[in-house]
């Protein structure tokens, strides 16, 4: 029997730059996997997305900021809703552990 892909296999121990893997995608939708590890936006970065986002954490520990408010820290199994174009940026990811995002961007 073939092994099923798994969300946790094929992380690398060295991370110098965040991994953003398609695991889907179509012409509405796109889920993707990111591995971080003390990763964080630019100084001065927001993303601005033009669709909408629903991302879980799904190990790891995360820092995220939403222009105008206060800064979210999230855990494995917390998930947020992120409306189109409301500017978000990541603070900070886990510097010692991988912090492992499943992200759906969508219409």
């Amino acid at each position: 029997m073939k092994n099923l892909p798994n969300i946790f296999e094929n992380i690398p121990d060295n991370l110098p730059e965040e991994i953003i893997e398609d695991i889907l995608k179509t012409d509405n939708l796109e889920i993707k996997r990111i591995i971080s590890k003390g990763h964080a936006s630019p100084s001065g970065f927001w993303y601005d997305q033009k669709e909408n986002e629903w991302v879980i954490l799904l190990k790891g520990k995360a820092c995220l900021v939403f222009e105008g408010e206060k800064k979210i820290i999230l855990k494995s199994g917390d998930y947020i809703f992120i409306p189109a174009h409301k500017k978000h940026r990541v603070e900070w990811t886990d510097p010692d552990k991988e912090t492992v995002w499943l992200a759906v961007h969508f219409i």
